[in-house]
């Protein structure tokens, strides 16, 4: 520090400019010796000057800094965990065109390490400035939510604004003060930052952006993509990484153009990254499956890398998609489209008569789809009803493709993977992007054609990296729990069927279950309860096998374009295979751990955002035909209440359990049953009941029913057990709730009209 007065005012800027932390006036005036009232009085009305001048600036608290430094505390927001592990941060809302780009904010361990801090999170923290200009931010305390924020509707009330949370589980409104309401109002979706507060009714939030209004027809998306800490656009450095690329050249390549692949996608895929080819040989079959060559557009550690792990995977809504890649890929240089030349890692790979694996060869090739097909019009042909684009195909192409399907179908029977078809919901959206209506996915042959496909090719990736020693991302899926197989075997007993106990369950025995199952008129309940007995898959380095599909090693190969995981693996063969750029880096392989459980984790998110969004569209859908009666099953029970889904949209909704006939209720977890203590009545999951609509709420996605009748809901021929006498019934009552009467007033959440 100097130790004589400020000649001139660029002295006191100098210092500001120079010091890693703004100054109080007290500190300048014991770092420049300033003596006497009159001198003090001259420095008080220069920092007045620059400050007025904009020359300096003076933070919270009264501490002075020249403009472009940060405040000593401030909240922050993690933007990046590079590979290293260095957690980077921003300041929320920083605007690029207004205050030039940000300076970089790099958040120190502590005793403890980092906290457990992902993208997106927000906290507290002192920041210190180096002689960089760089930060380093020292955590205080993380916010006291989640980011710290909340998503939702804006509304005015007599009280003023407030903010009507998206969060089906939030239990109070948030209120809005007219000054931090920004550009926001009547109808808006927007994202409100909680602001500190203590002894208040309601919290407050301060708007900090409008992300659409309710009116929008892709505000259901935007909402549940924002809810889930998706983002829709790309940094401006990742989209320049893409504007000068091209199809490579065939160099180093095998030509692969001359082979009929076709892609077979759903007529509504907005993306084509998987081609297939199958001929005959003398003791079995070659197929060959095609993959877009992402490795060689997306290089390790790049822009694109980086921003490609961060969103870990796709994310697909029933009106958009928000692609893990920029356009110029996913739409175009990956996307295997009839009649251009598209890079490819393809696979070779030869079966015997019964469907075991013999041999296969990977390589990177130049192919030119010969043409893009759907699901429907596969099948479609192979039923004898071809068009213009099948016509051609049905002998060269499309009857060999089945021919192979057949004998690896026959194979999966064998090994006993497990047969669980479940309905998909499907969301219909007409040109406008509204919701019309809502139907179950047709599976059909065609759909099992490609997935054994698929399959096949994600073992022949894992066999092969694991025979080279090399690093891999396997797909693992643990066995079920032994707890949640004896609540199997206990709801299954009651249909005559049986699972063996005392030894390890395997996918075949189960599939006996089911298999003996599907001439009940409840086999579908059976299938449910077992897969809700399932473990989750996720992505390791460490391979288990995966118990669903009765494999002993698998990995995901076929679509680096929307998973990461896939991309992972590609690169693992390109290096061990020596196929040219674009192979795992040293990096990579140290953290390939920790890699592989964070795109499980942004897998997770996507499927929870997914799911909002579906029932958020269908909530909408319904809304309008509130007070309506409707046919369905019971789909859960809990504490709390049932769970109904209905038949004709498959939309579930909950029936309170204080709108149940009055009674005490017991939730016997066993018998997946409610059952009253007073009247014996039950129900129980998979029963068929007629419910009436009370509300739909498109902002939560939350559907709310009743029944249209007090009688119990049960499953004919089974048995059930009545809560008894002595301490297990009354542990049992402890998860107890009471039903209400008819004439019980049906309360809406938070006061909504």
């Amino acid at each position: 520090m100097s130790d004589s007065e400020p000649e001139y005012p660029e002295d006191i800027v100098r210092f500001l400019a120079a010091s890693p932390q703004p100054l109080t006036k007290r500190e300048i005036v014991q770092a420049f010796g300033i003596k006497g009232s009159e001198k003090r009085v001259i420095l008080k009305k220069t920092l007045r000057d620059l400050e007025k001048d904009g020359v300096i600036v003076r933070q919270p608290g009264g501490a002075y800094s020249v403009p472009d430094a940060l405040p000593t505390v401030t909240v922050i927001e993690v933007c990046d965990i590079d590979i290293d592990g260095d957690v980077l941060a921003k300041i929320p809302d920083w605007d690029d065109d207004l205050q030039g780009d940000p300076p970089r904010i790099e958040i120190m361990p502590d005793r403890k390490g980092h906290p457990s801090l992902t993208v997106g999170d927000r906290v507290l923290a002192r920041l210190v400035r180096q002689d960089d200009g760089t930060y380093e931010a020292h955590t205080i305390r993380r916010l006291d939510t989640p980011k710290g924020r909340v998503i939702g509707l804006i509304r005015r009330q007599k009280k003023g604004w407030v903010l009507q949370p998206a969060d089906k589980k939030a239990k109070f409104d948030f209120d809005v003060a007219q000054v931090d309401l920004g550009d926001a109002g009547e109808g808006d979706l927007a994202i409100g930052e909680i602001q500190p507060g203590r002894g208040l009714k309601n919290k407050k939030v301060r708007i900090v952006e409008v992300i659409g209004h309710e009116a929008d027809p892709k505000a259901i998306s935007r909402l549940s993509a924002h809810e889930m800490g998706l983002r829709e656009t790309f940094p401006a450095a990742v989209i320049t990484e893409t504007k000068n690329m091209i199809v490579p050249d065939l160099k180093g390549r095998e030509d692969l153009r001359n082979v009929p692949l076709v892609t077979i996608d759903g007529a509504d895929a907005r993306d084509f990254d998987d081609a297939v080819h199958a001929e005959k040989t003398h003791d079995g079959f070659r197929l060959t499956v095609a993959i877009a060559d992402v490795a060689y557009y997306v290089r390790p550690d790049s822009a694109l890398d980086r921003e490609a792990f961060a969103r870990g995977n796709s994310t697909y809504f029933p009106d958009r998609v928000i692609p893990m890649l920029p356009e110029k890929l996913s739409n175009d240089l990956c996307s295997l489209r009839p009649h251009e030349n598209r890079a490819c890692v393809a696979v070779h790979m030869w079966i015997d008569e019964e469907g075991a694996l013999t041999g296969f060869k990977f390589m990177r090739g130049l192919m030119r789809s010969a043409a893009r097909l759907t699901y429907e019009q596969v099948q479609a042909a192979m039923d004898g009803i071809t068009d213009d684009d099948t016509a051609p195909l049905i002998d060269p192409v499309l009857k060999p493709l089945y021919a192979a399907f057949e004998v690896l179908q026959a194979a999966r029977i064998r090994r006993g993977a497990l047969d669980l078809d479940m309905p998909e919901r499907q969301i219909i959206i007409d040109e406008n992007g509204r919701m019309t209506g809502v139907r179950q996915r047709e599976r059909l042959d065609s759909h099992k054609l490609i997935e054994e496909f698929m399959i096949l090719a994600n073992v022949a990736a894992a066999k092969a990296l694991e025979a080279k020693k090399a690093p891999c991302v396997y797909r693992i899926h643990d066995t079920p729990k032994p707890e949640k197989l004896d609540s199997v075997r206990e709801f299954i007993r009651g249909f005559g069927l049986s699972l063996p106990k005392g030894q390890l369950v395997r996918s075949r025995q189960i599939n006996e279950v089911l298999r003996h199952a599907e001439g009940l008129p409840y086999a579908h309940l059976v299938s449910q309860v077992v897969l809700r007995a399932q473990a989750q898959a996720v992505y390791s380095p460490e391979n288990i096998g995966h118990f669903g599909l009765a494999l002993e090693r698998y990995a995901h190969f076929t679509s680096p374009i929307r998973r990461y995981a896939d991309l992972l693996v590609h690169r693992s063969l390109i290096g061990v295979y020596r196929l040219g750029p674009g192979a795992l880096s040293e990096e990579e392989h140290v953290t390939l751990a920790e890699k592989a459980d964070h795109i499980s984790k942004t897998e997770r998110l996507s499927m929870e955002a997914e799911r909002n969004a579906t029932d958020r569209f269908t909530a909408a859908y319904l809304a309008a035909h509130v007070g309506a009666e409707f046919d369905g099953r019971i789909s859960g029970v809990s504490r709390f209440g049932l769970f109904v889904a209905l038949s004709e949209t498959g939309a579930d909704g909950l029936v309170p359990i204080r709108t149940l006939p009055n009674d005490f209720y017991v939730h016997d977890e066993q018998q997946h049953a409610l059952i009253g203590r007073r009247t014996g009545r039950v129900y129980r999951m998979g029963a068929r009941v007629t419910v009436r609509l009370r509300e739909a709420d498109g902002l939560t996605g939350s559907t709310l029913l009743e029944l249209t009748s007090e009688g119990d809901a049960d499953i004919p021929g089974l048995t059930i057990k009545k809560p008894g006498a002595g301490n297990a019934a009354k542990k049992q009552a402890g998860k107890s709730r009471k039903g209400g009467g008819k004439k019980k007033n049906f309360k809406k959440p938070r006061g909504r009209k």
